[in-house]
């Protein structure tokens, strides 16, 4: 027993130090000493649809879990005796049933049902992060400091409580492709910094996938700029008279993480469009049937995701239907809007099972997307699958080449991946980009309702395509700096200009934030460099001139309209001024600086998962869906799992 669990347990109530050690002693010592009994049940909503990443804790008891895809949950071993259930999910209302009395030897079900409500955040008082960059105390919201277990076992509430045996591994048929934290780069010899945005969010949703289950998830499943991504922002939209689809925003203030450091934002923020005023779509669902879509979490879910999408379509859209397991199949011709009923049903007659031919299946859906092209419309493939492509006479390679060329004739790809085991996301990533499209994890009804339904503008229209930045550093201000992820969206200086590389895109709506650490000159750890002959910022006359006006950096911002082939060109001075960091500041800051502990970057500085927890809950400003405080709640899953494994 280490010495912060014995100076933690001193301040705890009685019973919550018996009901700890036994919950932490395991069956064994349960079984030796106290008679127990079993509890299980399905939480779901007031419609009867079931709720996955529920949590179920016992209160006055380190008791807790995490429902699965399904919405079950399992307390396999509890001591006799009578407990409160309480019941929480992001937008519902929590529920309790008091004195569920668990009998020896018996197995009671428990089923609960959630009603759908904002999320209400109790007011307290915590200390920032770093006084540096922002005032010590100050009132905002928290959330509680509830942790699940998705295998339905232990798992510890408080402080240096390590936790039950039982935690399954990482899965270790999961495929990520490699990162490799972007360093920090010296102004002198590079002084650009170029990169595609990328508006994906899959990183995210998988990450709490791992976190509710009680994992810790790998690394490389770690893309901090999807995590940032994953939330909005109060950017301004453009002006309705704007030539340009969205606008740039910056802020500098000082980094939470780093004395003497200074934290860029750049965010953009795509204009948004009413689903009624999106031009007609021509839609074809590319659904994986395969035999490794059995499980929950996959076709079930495909099937209740794909069905809110076809519940927001309107009478001028169309939609067909391609299924691939062992071969390719069309089980839907291109049916309009008007007969949603027959499109339903369609969905409903889905069934799992066979091998996966892939590449045959994406050659079939985009067919019939070119068949029914709507000129001016959306014309898109979404597909849904694990990514387990296994059989086909198509490589990967041939199947990005077929994307590539089917985004120039104007059929876009969006990916909706699903499940866990063999889940490839990097091959789903992939894909994605190439298809200029956009990539979404889906782990629960939740999820499917935010891609689908919220932000379904972004999801289908694409405002702009091959969207690409570029910083110029003025070396009379900056010493050296890093891009904060987008490490597989990094482009070479001379891409900027080049019409033919491919970058990212942004829909209706979206919006995309990068994080700057940025090294100012005169900070401590800051090398003198002297100012080279070449670029704007770089003849000594214009450094001085930058430096008299006051610059930090110059933004270019290239980007095409979605069926255009010449690129746009977008410009931004950033003042150098640090400013006391806003809402979205911190909360960006938090998101990041779980990324990099979670990535155990060597960047990650100062801040721990206490400061990040305390950064976050005074930073959830207007959240009306409950995202942030979801994040939060992420934080302290994270928290307890690490403190368990001290």
């Amino acid at each position: 027993m280490t010495p912060n669990l014995v100076r933690n347990l001193a301040r705890w109530p009685r019973r919550l130090i018996l009901t700890t050690v036994l919950a932490l002693a395991g069956p064994t010592l349960l079984g030796a000493q106290v008679a127990t009994g079993a509890l299980a049940g399905v939480v779901r909503d007031t419609a009867g649809a079931t709720i996955a990443n529920a949590q179920v804790r016992l209160l006055t008891t380190a008791y807790a879990a995490a429902t699965d895809a399904g919405g079950r949950y399992a307390f396999p071993t509890l001591p006799v005796g009578s407990y409160t259930v309480r019941v929480n999910y992001v937008g519902y209302k929590p529920r309790e049933v008091k004195d569920v009395r668990i009998v020896a030897g018996q197995r009671r079900t428990l089923d609960i049902s959630l009603e759908a409500t904002t999320v209400e955040i109790q007011e307290m008082t915590v200390v920032a992060a770093s006084k540096a960059f922002e005032d010590a105390s100050i009132t905002t919201g928290a959330t509680s400091t509830e942790f699940g277990n998705a295998q339905g076992g232990v798992i510890a509430l408080q402080p240096g409580v390590v936790a039950a045996p039982g935690i399954a591994p990482p899965p270790v048929n999961e495929s990520y492709a490699r990162i490799h934290d972007n360093g920090f780069l010296g102004v002198r010899d590079n002084p650009l910094s170029t990169f595609g945005v990328d508006v994906d969010r899959a990183s995210y949703s998988n990450i709490r996938r791992f976190l509710v289950a009680g994992q810790r998830p790998p690394p490389d499943a770690v893309r901090i700029e999807e995590m940032l991504n994953y939330f909005s922002y109060d950017y301004p939209e453009p002006a309705r008279q704007s030539e340009h689809p969205f606008t740039v925003t910056t802020e500098v203030s000082l980094a939470p993480w780093h004395a003497g450091h200074q934290l860029l934002r750049v965010g953009l923020q795509a204009r948004r469009i009413n689903v009624a005023d999106l031009p007609p779509a021509n839609l074809v669902f590319l659904v994986d049937v395969s035999g490794s879509m059995q499980s929950a979490n996959k076709l079930p879910l495909v099937k209740r995701s794909l069905r809110m999408l076809v519940t927001e379509l309107r009478d001028v859209d169309r939609v067909a239907m391609v299924v691939y397991a062992g071969s390719a199949g069309l089980v839907l011709e291109s049916t309009p809007g008007t007969a949603k009923d027959e499109i339903l049903q369609a969905i409903d007659r889905l069934e799992a099972g066979g091998s996966t031919a892939g590449g045959a299946g994406i050659r079939l859906a985009y067919g019939v997307a070119r068949q029914h092209f709507i000129t001016g419309g959306t014309n898109r493939v979404i597909l849904a699958t694990d990514g387990d492509f296994n059989v086909g006479a198509a490589s990967d390679a041939d199947m990005e080449r077929l994307i590539e060329a089917e985004r120039t004739h104007g059929v876009f790809l969006t990916v909706l991946g699903f499940g866990m085991g063999n889940y490839k996301d990097s091959k789903l990533e992939t894909l994605a980009d190439k298809g200029n499209g956009n990539y979404a994890y889906i782990d629960d009804a939740a999820e499917a309702e935010k891609t689908l339904v919220h932000e379904l503008g972004g999801t289908l229209f694409t405002v702009a395509k091959d969207v690409k930045l570029q910083l110029e550093f003025n070396p009379a201000a900056v010493v050296s700096y890093r891009l904060i992820g987008y490490e597989n969206r990094l482009l070479a200086r001379e891409d900027f200009d080049d019409d033919s590389k491919d970058a990212g895109e942004m829909g209706a709506g979206h919006s995309v934030t990068a994080l700057y650490e940025i090294v100012p000159v005169g900070a401590d750890d800051a090398l003198a460099q002297a100012p080279t002959d070449s670029l704007r910022y770089q003849h000594v006359a214009s450094v001085a001139g930058a430096h008299r006006n006051g610059e930090l950096l110059f933004i270019k911002l290239r980007y095409k309209t979605p069926d255009g082939t010449t690129s746009r060109l977008l410009t931004h001075v950033v003042p150098n001024r640090v400013q006391r960091p806003s809402t979205d500041m911190r909360f960006a800051a938090a998101v990041a600086s779980l990324g990099m502990i979670l990535r155990d970057s060597e960047y990650r500085g100062s801040m721990d998962i206490n400061d990040v927890a305390a950064l976050a809950e005074r930073s959830l400003g207007d959240d009306p869906h409950g995202y942030r405080a979801g994040f939060v709640d992420l934080v302290h899953r994270y928290r307890g799992l690490a403190q368990a494994t001290e």
